[in-house]
């Protein structure tokens, strides 16, 4: 349902005020498209609700577990880049991290509301994948610049054999123009629970790690095929490290030549 992109935006810009203070400068807001502090009560509550239910899921069901939330900035825009084993990710990263997070959905999956109202619940906002893609860009910088975190997968698809596929250039752009930090993450498991060419998920055990966080003064210091190769290295070196746990490390023999990239 999610994936890397962009919405098509313009209505967000001036705040004037957080809970109840004020909102966004405009008319017709659709709220599910506004920053979760700016949110009505229960739609925030509903948020919780959802999350915390969607966590216990993960835990009983997928043995979930997180870890490097030391790593999550405390505030201000960050883009998360993460590797992209099944569907399941989006949401995934969304209820292991402490913050809120923003991700991108294809248009159309809007169109039936109740499915467009969870959606936009969870963070959610529409792209127009047919279309030129830069009214997606403006939004997922508006977002950044607002101090969101919003969710990239610079892969471009989901894996077909589990391994990280070179990343494209798209996310480094959005990093340097938003003048916000690079937090690498990566998610393990969830193509063997649900790969790309099996129609239903299964059971088996995930776990999503947060790495160190490359604020834009290092970003600065790179040039673009530099950044995007420091960007796939540090996502590889997130996913090594959750490949090392004896739950994965019998069924990935390469743990070292990953570790070494």
């Amino acid at each position: 349902i999610f994936f890397a992109g962009g919405v098509a935006g313009g209505q967000m810009a001036g705040f004037v005020g957080k809970r109840g203070g004020g909102h966004p400068r405009g008319l017709n807001l659709n709220p599910q498209l506004l920053p979760m502090d700016y949110r009505s009560f229960p739609c925030r509550v509903t948020y919780r609700f959802v999350k915390r239910s969607l966590q216990l899921v993960g835990v009983t069901g997928y043995g979930l577990r997180r870890s490097g939330l030391e790593n999550v900035p405390a505030e201000g825009g960050a883009l998360v880049v993460s590797n992209h084993q099944s569907h399941f990710d989006p949401p995934l990263l969304g209820i292991t991290c402490p913050r809120p997070m923003s991700y991108l959905a294809r248009q159309t999956l809007f169109v039936f509301r109740p499915l467009g109202f969870f959606m936009g619940l969870l963070g959610a906002f529409p792209i127009d994948r047919e279309g030129s893609g830069l009214a997606g860009i403006r939004e997922t910088l508006r977002r950044l610049k607002r101090g969101e975190m919003v969710v990239m997968f610079p892969e471009g698809t989901r894996t077909s054999d589990g391994e990280i596929g070179p990343f494209r250039p798209g996310f480094t752009s959005l990093a340097t123009r938003g003048r916000v930090a690079i937090l690498p993450a990566a998610i393990e498991g969830t193509f063997k629970v649900w790969p790309r060419h099996r129609l239903l998920p299964r059971l088996g055990t995930i776990h999503v790690h947060f790495g160190p966080p490359m604020p834009p003064e290092e970003i600065n210091r790179y040039d673009e095929r530099e950044l995007v190769q420091e960007g796939e290295r540090r996502v590889r070196r997130c996913q090594a490290a959750l490949r090392q746990r004896p739950v994965f490390a019998h069924n990935n023999p390469r743990i070292g030549v990953i570790a070494k990239r």
